[in-house]
This record gives structure tokens, C-alpha cells and sequence, in this order.
């Protein structure tokens, strides 16, 4: 088969090296051992960091790539690694831009987060969550060139990776196993299997390195197990910073099921455009954009003083800003709109202890007090007890994994004497030591086409360097076993054939089978596709035709809909069309908690800030069982 570079892991970070791969020439292989791309990719909530990009200049931000550097080194704090954070920032403009321009996106508001001297936070005015809409426009590209060059792209889901291949420092590639069959294909690796925020698994690596945080709910799909981190290590690879776990201080705790394990992150974008955090007192606590893992701490500290449930607080300005946040949140029953008499109800303290807390508030954003916690900047300002506020209950949940495999400025695998495998390369949560022992809101998805690119980069330059130096050492050899035929009965038809001798049939018979094997493994659906005559959902390998699409004409109400609203008989309304998902709920990319909280509902509007329409008739035709009765279907693709 042609030689091609293997790519494990269809997260954002992934899908960056994929796509820098074949934009400098080469052919890619990206296997993912889930039935979905995207990862944890998707989930991001507040954007992608940027310094000196061309939304900031057009908005006369003066930051500078210098100050993004020494707020990440600060962030970092004893584990900080220079070289590493260097590239992280001083290619994050060019990385924004990329996304800009290569795939179309728009990135044109900014924000500040926690722990940033400038707004540098980007997303995007189309009412989506940045992670999902950056991810899925990459989804979407390599969908198209995996149908349109199955020569150079192949895409490969379900297929669990459980061997990195090597003869001494080298890598030859991965062996894997998919349907019950290994298969093994060679080539350059780049691993981008994300981090182990949700290892819960025998082997735990949170066990061994944070027993601390085992017990806590966590924001990460449950495919976040750390499978890279332990074959690495098996083969020699270094692990560094593996302690240094980062326990994001808003997780969402829904009143419903308050102990679940998996629970959605309350964006940080929430915090930076001024909602505070509230005790059992009605009480502020710490400055809310400190780092998160001091953030965090200072939860812990109420806890210990029993004055817990924490609540984060929006006032209508704020709310207004975050409307789409504020809405997906509320749609979900994790966040409730209040009046002032309402939240004081709602916390059990009485108006004049909330009256203080917001007029101290108000003093310190308008600077005729110091903050006791040091905070430096206010947005949507003021509080008053009249207004109306968003409110949702908090608790530290497992976010992020920063020690992970280290790795080099251009993204080599190092191994336990601190050099560089041959052959392999690891980008995204998996790489160790870019964000040291905290990391900064936005720069996850930052880290992830970064790293990715250049990740990319390295192996794209290994790939043809093997290319060129096996080509030349060949050549001669090789010139004097073409023979050249003239077919005299076909003027100007010279057919070309290479001898069976030593080169000319150097690993053809196992090539061949391989790039077989490949070919008919090969997918062009970036998710699962519905299809009800299928015995095991999502097992279709092409999303289905958008032409072909029609809703069937069964009609049902509301109220019929709302009838099938448990975890064994699921029905949900969105945009005019009805689908059962009682049998691919384990299936859906988003895990099995985003359907279950609108189990018997209308999603409509929870749908259209996550995903594009086409989704229903590409991956979820087969679910479709009708229409909404009196409504028009809505669907737009």
C-alpha cells in the first residue's frame, strides 16, 4: 500500500495532524476506537486561545504572543516547560487562523478567562459551543476526502489500538483489532488518544497517580481511559507531571441526580463575564477568575466548612452575553432563571446578607474598595437584588489530565533516557508537560490543533525523508529490472513491468493484503449512522445520502411524544421530526446523559446550539419515525 502515516485518536488533536498530513502531501490513516470522531474535542464550551491574531487586532486588543507566554508560564508554575509552552503560544495565532481559513470557521469574539491578562478566548457568533463547532468542521472535511481520495484518506472507527509496533527505538507502526480481528499496518505513528479524566477501568492511572480524585464526577466521555498513556509506557516512553490532574471548580450538578458520575462543565466563559460564586451563606469566597485548580480549592474549603451547595450567579447582563450558554444549561434542568426574592429563597439567607454581598461587589468593580480576594477585573457589572439572575448548583468535578508522555518542541515520543523514538509522535491530552501543573481555559482546544499540526509537520517530513533515502538506495537497483514492451498492434500503447526480483517485491504480498484489509475496513461516516435494520446501530461505514432523505408521514403529538420518556422507550422532538433513540443511546457521540435529559421532550432549541440539521438525515435517518403533528418540519441541510 502507499506509504501513509497512522493516526490514532479522531479528536480535534487528530483531525489536525490528519488534515496538516494530506495538506503537505501524504496519505493518512486515522483509526479511532470509538463509532464517533470528535473525542472530548466537542464538549470544549469556551473557545480556543490566541495571541496577536487578527480578531485582536481588529478589535484593538493589545495583547502580545509574550504576555499569552508568561501567563501560561505562570499558570504552569513549578512543572512549567519553556520549549513546550513557547510553541503552544507562539504559534496559537497562526493556528486560529488556520482554522479560519482552511476550514471556513468563524472565531470572532473574544473573551477573557481565568488567568489571562487580555481577552484571547475565541469562538464564534453562530450559536454553537466552539469545541463542537471547530471539531465538526474538521469531522466534516475528512468525511469528504475520505469518500473523494480513498487512496491517500482512510478513515477507520471502532478499531482499538493495543499495540504500538517497533524494532528498537523504531516504530513500524500499530497492530489492532477490529471486529474481532487484528490487523496490523506500518508506517509512522502519531498518537493522539487524549487523557485518562475518566480511567475508572481496573488499571486506573487516577487511581495510581491521584487516588485523591477517584471518587469525583467527571466532565470526560467514557472512552477518556488513557489507552495511549499505557502502551507508551510499555514500550519505553517516558510519562511526566502524571500527578497533575486538573479539577475543574463548575461542574453542573443536576438537582435530578446530583451523584452522577458524569456531569456537564459549566462553562469558564460563565465566570469571565462576571458570575460570582455563592455559598450557603450567600457569601462570596475567592476571587472567581483565579486558576482553577486555586478555584477549586477554595470549594473544597466550604465544604470543609458546611457551607455547601455553592451556586454560580449571572445577572441579566451577564446572562444576556451568554444567552446560548444560559439556554443549553436551563434546557437541560441544570440552570434556573430567579428573581432576586427568588435566589435568596433559593439559598436560605436573608435579603440583607445578599444586598451586602453584592453592594461589596459593586464597590470593589467600581474601585472604591479592594476585592479582600484580589479580584482585578469585572465585567456586567453591577448586582443588584432586584434583577433577574441565572443560577445553577456547583462542585469540582475531574476536567483534565496535563501529565501525560513526554514529548519534544516537534512532538517527538521521547523514551526513558530522554531521546526520541524514530517514527513516532503524540499530540493533544496525551502530550505531557504543554500546560505543566495547571492549564489555562482555552488553551485545551489551543493544545489540540497546535500540537496537532505540528505533530503533522514531523511526521509528514519523517514519512517522505523515509521515502527519499529508501528510493535512492533502490533506484539502481531497480532501473535494471524495468523492461519496456512495444506493442506493435497498438501504435504508441509501451507497457512498463517491473522484474520479481529483490525491491520489486519487497513486502508485496503482505502490501497488498494489508491495503485490502484497509480498503474494506475503511469508513466515510464521521459518527455512527442510524439504521434500524441494522442488529448492531451504527455498524453503516457511509453517512446516508441527503437526497434520499424523506420523513415519514406518520404524525404524532406532543403529548404522545412526552409518553415515551424513560431509558428503555426514548422518543425525542427536534425541528418538526420525531425519533426514537431508545436502542443508540450508547451510540450517541455526546454519551447517553445529553439524551436522557430531554427523554419525552421537544429539543429543538438544546439541538440547534450543538449541531448543524444535516446530522439527522447524514447519521440518524433510520431513527426518524415521523413527524410532529401540527408543526412544519424545520429541518434546514
Amino acid at each position: 500500500m502507499p506509504p501513509s502515516v497512522i493516526v490514532v485518536g479522531a479528536g480535534l488533536s487528530g483531525l489536525s495532524a490528519a488534515h496538516t498530513i494530506y495538506l503537505a502531501g501524504g496519505n493518512v490513516v486515522l483509526l479511532d476506537k470509538n463509532n464517533f470522531m470528535g473525542g472530548n474535542s466537542t464538549k470544549a464550551t469556551s473557545g480556543i486561545n490566541g495571541a496577536l491574531t487578527q480578531t485582536q487586532v481588529d478589535t484593538k486588543i493589545a495583547d502580545s504572543v509574550k504576555q499569552f507566554y508568561d501567563d501560561t508560564l505562570k499558570s504552569a508554575r513549578e512543572k512549567a516547560r519553556p520549549d513546550l509552552i513557547k510553541v503552544l503560544t507562539y504559534k496559537s495565532a497562526a493556528a486560529v487562523e488556520w482554522l479560519q481559513e482552511v476550514f471556513n470557521l468563524d472565531l470572532t469574539l473574544v473573551s477573557r478567562l481565568g488567568g489571562h491578562s487580555y481577552p484571547r478566548t475565541h469562538r464564534g457568533h453562530d450559536a454553537k459551543f466552539p469545541g463542537m463547532a471547530i471539531t465538526y468542521a474538521l469531522m466534516q472535511r475528512f468525511e469528504e476526502l475520505a469518500e473523494k481520495e480513498p487512496q491517500r484518506v482512510k478513515l477507520i472507527k471502532k478499531a482499538k489500538v493495543n499495540k504500538i509496533n517497533k524494532e528498537g527505538n523504531s516504530v513500524t507502526g500499530v497492530t489492532y483489532d477490529f471486529n474481532g480481528k487484528e490487523t496490523v499496518v506500518d508506517g509512522p505513528v502519531i498518537l493522539a488518544t487524549g487523557g485518562y479524566a475518566a480511567d475508572f477501568t481496573e488499571d486506573s492511572l487516577l487511581k495510581k497517580w491521584r487516588p485523591d480524585t477517584f471518587d469525583l464526577s467527571t466532565t470526560n466521555g467514557a472512552h477518556a481511559t488513557g489507552d495511549g498513556h499505557k502502551m507508551l509506557l510499555k514500550i519505553g516512553a517516558n510519562g511526566i507531571d502524571m500527578e497533575s490532574v486538573q479539577v475543574h471548580p463548575t461542574g453542573l450538578v443536576d438537582p435530578k441526580d446530583p451523584t452522577a458520575k458524569t456531569k456537564f462543565l459549566a462553562a469558564e466563559a460563565l465566570r469571565g463575564e462576571g458570575g460570582l460564586l455563592l455559598n450557603s451563606l450567600g457569601q462570596r469566597f475567592t476571587d472567581e477568575l483565579e486558576h482553577r485548580d486555586y478555584v477549586s480549592n477554595k470549594l473544597w474549603e466550604q465544604k470543609a466548612a458546611n457551607q455547601w451547595p455553592i451556586r454560580l450567579v449571572l445577572n441579566s447582563k451577564a446572562s444576556n452575553v451568554l444567552d446560548f450558554h444560559t439556554r443549553h444549561y436551563s434546557g437541560r434542568g441544570l440552570m434556573k432563571k430567579m428573581t432576586g426574592a427568588e435566589l435568596i429563597k433559593d439559598i436560605g439567607c436573608s435579603e440583607s446578607e445578599l444586598a451586602k454581598t453584592f453592594s461589596d461587589y459593586n464597590s470593589y468593580a467600581d474601585g472604591k474598595a479592594q476585592d479582600p480576594f484580589g479580584k482585578k477585573y469585572y465585567h456586567n457589572g453591577p448586582f443588584n437584588i432586584n434583577d433577574t439572575f441565572h443560577v445553577a448548583l456547583m462542585e469540582p468535578v475531574l476536567h483534565f489530565t496535563m501529565g501525560g508522555i513526554e514529548i519534544n518542541a516537534e512532538a517527538q515520543c521521547l523514551n526513558s533516557d530522554g531521546k526520541p523514538f524514530d517514527g513516532l509522535f503524540v499530540c493533544g491530552e496525551l502530550a505531557g508537560g504543554v500546560h505543566g501543573a495547571n492549564r489555562l481555559g482555552g488553551s485545551s482546544l489551543l493544545g489540540c490543533v497546535v500540537y496537532g499540526r505540528v505533530a503533522g509537520d514531523s511526521a509528514s517530513k519523517y514519512l517522505f525523508q523515509k521515502v527519499l533515502t529508501q528510493g535512492t538506495s533502490q533506484a539502481a537497483q531497480r532501473l535494471g529490472q524495468i523492461s519496456l514492451h512495444i506493442d506493435p498492434s497498438t501504435p504508441g500503447k509501451i507497457s512498463v513491468e517491473w522484474a520479481n526480483g529483490v525491491g520489486a517485491s519487497a513486502g508485496s504480498s503482505s502490501g497488498t493484503s494489508t491495503e485490502q484489509t484497509l480498503a474494506n475496513q475503511s469508513q466515510t461516516s464521521a459518527a455512527p449512522v442510524m439504521d434500524n435494520s441494522s442488529t448492531e446501530p451504527g455498524q453503516v461505514s457511509a453517512p446516508n445520502s441527503l437526497a434520499d432523505f424523506k420523513v415519514p408521514d406518520d404524525e404524532y403529538t406532543l403529548e404522545e411524544v412526552a409518553k415515551h420518556n424513560t431509558k428503555e422507550d426514548l422518543w425525542i422532538a427536534v425541528k418538526g421530526v420525531v425519533m426514537n433513540v431508545t436502542d443508540w443511546v450508547d451510540e450517541h457521540p455526546g454519551g447517553p446523559q445529553a439524551l436522557f435529559s430531554h427523554m419525552g421532550r421537544d429539543a429543538s432549541e438544546e439541538f440547534e446550539m450543538l449541531h448543524d440539521d444535516e446530522v439527522i438525515p447524514k447519521y440518524a435517518a433510520g431513527i426518524v419515525i415521523g413527524k410532529v403533528k401540527g408543526q412544519e418540519v424545520r429541518l434546514e441541510y
